[in-house]
Order: C-alpha cells, then structure tokens, then sequence
C-alpha cells in the first residue's frame, strides 16, 4: 500500500538513536551527521519504489559527500511481516549494491515511531544544527524510475542546505510503501 508523508516541519529536531549497521558496527545521530548536514532515509530491502531508486539514492549518497553532508539509511520493517527486510537480509544488500552509507537496522521500530517515518524512501534532511529542512522525495520516480533527466530533488536540496543552512520551502513529498509495523 502507497503511503505519503507529511511536509517538512522546518526546524524540528530529530531525537537521537543508537543503532547496529550491516557493517557490524553501531552509529548514533551525532556519528552519521556531516559538518554541513546529515541526510536520513528510511529505505527497505523490498520495496518497488525503493529498488526504482536504489541506484539514484547511492549516486546522490556519494554526491553528497564532498559537500559535508553526512548520510545513513534505516531499515525499520518488521521482519516477520515481510521477511526480504531481515537484519541478514539487509546485510546482503548492502554488501551487493555496495552502499556508501550505514544501512542500519531499526528492529524495535523505536526510531521510525519517534521521527514519524511514514513510508519507504521517507528522506529527512537536516542542516549542520540538526533542524529538519527537508521532507520530500528523490525525484519524480515512483515504483518505476524517472526520465534519466530528471530534477535531483533530494540532490538539490541537500546541496542548498550545505550552502545556506535552508532547505527549498516548496518541496513534493516522497512516496512509497508504508513502514510495516509490528502487530500491536
């Protein structure tokens, strides 16, 4: 089922985690963040929109780079729902797509409760005070990729963040799958 989330609520701040990568190691907020920004998606192993984009979001990873900015991906589906987003699971994908930021695995579903993920990619942009300044999608790319030219919304807006500290205030929220909770 497709999900959207909310606007960017310019300003808030993200609460802190502590979680294990793929990598075998463990990162808190503080470790991902750049000296310009920190970028934090909430991605999957098995969704359509995810895996449209899998190869934009690592270009645009190492993009990013260069310009300060500090990137993870979290994975807080519950496993037991869908089985392709285990902790296992996730390590092999990290290890194939050989991705250049912490895959991290968010198994309470604490942190995607307490940011508000909505859905897979769900992108949370922060500037170098920690304020959420962006909340849209990647790109025009839905279940299927855009046009090879299309806009780098994220892209953009990161890169706007970097140089000003402020995100675009028009932004196209992203979409994708809806998180899958754990049965209450």
């Amino acid at each position: 089922m497709a999900a959207t989330p909310p606007v960017c609520d310019f300003g808030w701040q993200a609460p802190g985690f502590t979680l294990p990568g793929t990598d075998d190691q463990t990162y808190s907020l503080a470790q991902i963040a750049g000296p310009k920004g920190t970028l934090v998606m909430f991605i999957c192993n098995h969704c359509p929109y995810v895996l449209a984009v899998l190869d934009r979001i690592i270009r645009d990873a190492h993009d990013l780079k260069p310009l300060g900015i500090g990137v993870a991906a979290i994975c807080s589906n519950d496993a037991t729902v869908q089985p392709t987003d285990s902790f296992p699971e996730m390590q092999r994908l990290a290890a194939e797509r050989g991705l250049p930021f912490p895959y991290l695995h968010d198994e309470t579903q604490a942190v995607a409760r307490a940011w508000g993920a909505a859905c897979t990619p769900d992108f949370f942009g922060f500037n170098a005070d920690g304020a959420l300044q962006y909340r849209g999608r990647l790109d025009a790319s839905g279940s299927r990729p855009a046009a090879p030219d299309a806009r780098r919304e994220l892209f953009e807006a990161m890169s706007l963040i970097a140089a000003t500290g402020e995100g675009p205030r028009e932004q196209t929220a992203s979409m994708g799958c809806s998180i899958k909770w754990r049965a209450a």
